[in-house]
């Protein structure tokens, strides 16, 4: 058991305290990544907020980035020293949606509460979102790390975890975006930017961004957007219809806004796909019309995590970033001590922040 520095939430919504807690070392199957880099996401505040409930206290965190320091046993493939991302994605491998090329939503349960962390007290502390990242150190299974180059920059290769996964897997992966098509993408934040360049990246004709403010537009044009839609106006879908020329192959909604849920089947031509891939606050419900929904062959389907298999995506994406056709350094809006963590999430929940980055 080795003692570490780290951010605890002890109260939903409070400020949270740098405090020196244990780490156990890993067990089988696991690793220790001593971490150089961690990003914020919006899921680790609707943590924080209480949205999504939960134990506490609790260390949040997940897009994180590191060297291996410690190896359990039966781990093979890894060595002291690699430089790896590490995910919230922990994936058994034999259950039927690891079988099913889905482990994304990996059927085997995980017990939160008997993850590897301790208070300096050694009272029970939870290691957030199987990760618990806000952290110097983490211990994850081998299946939630990817091995990336040595000389790739951490605080880059952080935002691969999820953000990037995310928004870019659900284009490629989930809406099976084709060369050609057409694409609304609602919401400029973080995951809205990559799910533009995974458009991009897809070979899209128009790819539309939708955000309440100019600015995040002009932002969405830079990482690849052809138009935009203020989500302010009474009625955004009728700009993105204009510059599309008709409607929407596929329609990503990457924010949490009930309100954008309702509105994104005007956006959506016959057979298109809706992509569900913002968060809301657990019991919030979306309305919509199966009538036309059906007669129209449209679908909406969920996307946790960009259906990423990431062994297979992040490598992927590492090459784009290495080709210049990724963007990742300019995700990074600031870069933060793990002292300045919760001036950090204030920034991040201002909206006007692409990605906050902690660096140890």
């Amino acid at each position: 058991m080795q003692t570490i520095k780290a951010a605890v939430c002890h109260e939903y919504g409070a400020p949270l305290t740098i405090e020196q807690i244990h780490l156990a070392p890993p067990q089988s199957g696991e690793v220790e990544v001593t971490l150089d880099a961690v990003s914020i996401c919006h899921s680790d505040i609707s943590y924080w907020q209480g949205k999504f409930g939960g134990h506490l206290p609790a260390v949040f965190g997940h897009e994180a980035a590191g060297r291996i320091t410690g190896i359990g046993p039966g781990v093979t493939g890894f060595e002291l020293g690699d430089s790896v991302v590490a995910t919230l994605i922990r994936a058994c491998g034999s259950c039927p949606n690891c079988n099913a090329g889905k482990p994304t939503i990996c059927s085997t349960p995980q017990d939160e509460m008997a993850g590897p962390l301790t208070t300096a007290e050694g009272g029970r502390l939870v290691q957030g979102m199987e990760c618990g990242a806000f952290a110097e150190k983490i211990v994850v299974d081998r299946s939630q790390i990817v091995k990336i180059p040595s000389d790739m920059p951490m605080d880059c290769a952080a935002l691969l975890s999820c953000g990037v996964i995310t928004g870019v897997g659900a284009v490629v992966n989930a809406a099976g975006l084709r060369p050609g098509q057409d694409v609304v993408v609602i919401g400029a934040g973080g995951v809205g930017l990559n799910a533009i360049q995974g458009a991009r990246i897809a070979g899209a004709r128009r790819i539309v961004a939708v955000d309440m403010t100019p600015e995040k537009l002009e932002i969405a044009r830079a990482f690849g957007a052809t138009d935009g839609a203020l989500g302010s106006d009474a009625k955004p879908w009728k700009a993105a219809i204009r510059a599309m020329g008709g409607k929407a192959d596929a329609v990503i909604v990457t924010v949490g806004a009930i309100a954008a849920f309702d509105a994104a089947p005007r956006y959506l031509k016959e057979g298109g796909k809706i992509v569900m891939v913002g968060m809301p606050a657990f019991g919030q419900s979306a309305s919509y019309q199966p009538l036309l929904m059906s007669d129209l062959g449209q679908q909406i389907i969920g996307s946790k995590m960009g259906d990423a298999v990431i062994q297979r995506d992040i490598p992927w994406m590492v090459d784009l970033y290495q080709q210049g056709r990724l963007k990742l350094d300019e995700l990074i809006s600031g870069r933060w001590k793990l002292e300045q963590i919760n001036d950090a999430f204030a920034d991040t929940m201002t909206g006007a922040a692409k990605r906050n980055v902690i660096l140890f």
